[in-house]
């Protein structure tokens, strides 16, 4: 069952093992979503630390350097470790990395292969008869050589401990199954709109489209946050009847269609407070509240807090 709001959870500890020439973008659609959560969620979900076979500077394929919180054979026993890699994962193939990568596996709690880091985990014998993705220039590659291993064309593979994801986008995809797995959906959501990301319903470990009606409704809540649809409405514009469409809210993401659509106005009237130096009033206004006093009520119903009492810190 899917869960709109999570408020009881642990803290999750995430390590990020850097090879040279690793690919920013993974790196970057895995931590900027973590830490968009954590501001969103106004709580600290996800600690995270940069690895390296040894505690140096490691440099991605575009020249950004990371200098790496700890070397491998030092780093704490994580619940995530991401084993990001791209470029040049046939010279890190190494029985060093393949001893450090089968030593490490057997402290996190799950290990998960990025771009070509899976062919790394998969030469360490870390996803023997298991299923797995890869980048998929590669993947033909890599059902010749690991014949123990079924390959799938796949955005994100998950087979117990182990997951697999083909490339950057996927990281993305993998994340936000991550928030929706310890935080909920409505903050999923939250980071989904903050990087202007519209198939945010795409299926768990998916490659197919979005929702549709779900996703056009949520649209359209979008484009009409000053002055708020009714039910009815949305769902003529979407093609589906009302019952059908709250069924299907509550399949997707646990939560009505009344529920999402408050989530998304609340959300906006916090961007403005935070952001922006309207009065109240006005922000009330262009949320669709009725007055500044329902929206001070809904607004500390959800953050705890009144409106002005919120951090003025953009959670960009």
């Amino acid at each position: 069952m899917q869960k709109w709001s999570i408020q009881s959870y642990a803290p999750v500890s995430v390590g990020f093992l850097l090879f040279e020439r690793f690919s920013n973008m993974c790196l970057a659609n895995c931590v900027e979503p973590m830490r968009a959560a954590n501001t969103l969620g106004d709580r600290q979900v996800y600690d995270w630390a940069f690895v390296g076979l040894k505690q140096a500077v490691v440099t991605s394929s575009s020249q950004l350097s990371v200098l790496t919180d700890y070397a491998i054979a030092d780093a704490p026993q994580f619940d995530y470790l991401f084993v990001i890699a791209s470029y040049d994962y046939d010279a890190h193939d190494t029985p060093a990395t393949r001893r450090a990568l089968a030593k490490v596996a057997k402290s996190c709690k799950v290990m998960i292969g990025l771009d070509t880091g899976a062919w790394l985990m998969a030469s360490a014998g870390l996803l023997e008869h298991k299923r797995a993705t890869v980048h998929w220039d590669i993947l033909d590659s890599f059902s010749e050589r690991f014949l123990n291993i079924e390959p799938l064309r796949e955005r994100v593979v998950r087979d117990d401990n182990r997951v697999t994801c083909a490339g950057a986008t996927s990281a993305y995809d993998l994340t936000r199954e991550l928030i929706c797995d310890h935080i909920g959906h409505g903050i999923a959501l939250d980071v989904d709109a903050l990087f202007m990301r519209r198939d945010d319903l795409r299926p768990r470990s998916s490659g197919s489209g979005p929702s549709g009606p779900v996703q056009r409704a949520i649209d359209l809540m979008h484009r009409n946050i000053e002055t708020p649809m009714m039910l009815d409405e949305i769902s003529r514009q979407v093609g589906c009847p009302p019952k059908t469409l709250s069924r299907r809210f509550q399949a997707a993401l646990g939560a009505t269609p009344g529920q999402v659509y408050r989530h998304i106005r609340l959300s906006a009237a916090r961007h403005l407070v935070e952001s922006s130096s309207l009065q109240i009033t006005e922000i009330a206004v262009r949320t669709g509240y009725e007055s500044p006093a329902a929206l001070t009520r809904a607004f500390k119903k959800r953050f705890g807090h009144a409106p002005r009492g919120s951090s003025s810190v953009d959670p960009r």
